[in-house]
């Protein structure tokens, strides 16, 4: 089955590079982005195996920090993988706390650890696949 991947606030040069990681860990892998809640619960809602959030958000989310709408997420989709992209410490750890799972900054996106840790969480069969607990 093909995997689903959503990318959330992130801008053009940064998507492109997840997506072309993304690809050279799994060929097959469905990219998507959105960009506003509606379009983050309809993922959700529909199924997807991993959602990679920006630290920042812009416009069409309540919250402005990533950390905090992985937070509202987690406990609406406890079982959806989700993942903070940043390089700074601090927030890879309030995302970790909001119940993300360890992720990775945008200065090791061409690493292989980056890229093993991606195709470990692509390869577990537990999938957020139809999982609608959305309130």
């Amino acid at each position: 089955m093909r995997k689903r991947v959503v990318l959330v606030g992130h801008c053009g040069p940064d998507s492109s590079y997840l997506r072309a990681v993304l690809s050279s860990v799994d060929r097959g892998v469905e990219i998507s982005a959105v960009e506003d809640e509606q379009g983050l619960m309809a993922a959700l809602q529909s199924g997807v195996d991993l959602i990679l959030f920006n630290r920042l958000l812009d416009y069409g989310f309540e919250e402005v920090e990533g950390a905090k709408v992985i937070a509202r997420m987690h406990q609406q989709f406890p079982q959806a993988k989700l993942m903070m992209v940043s390089n700074y410490p601090e927030a890879q750890a309030d995302a970790v706390a909001a119940g993300a799972l360890p992720g990775f900054g945008k200065r090791e996106l061409g690493s292989s650890r980056v890229k093993e840790l991606l195709k470990s969480v692509l390869s577990d069969t537990s999938s957020t696949m139809q999982q609608s607990k959305a309130v």
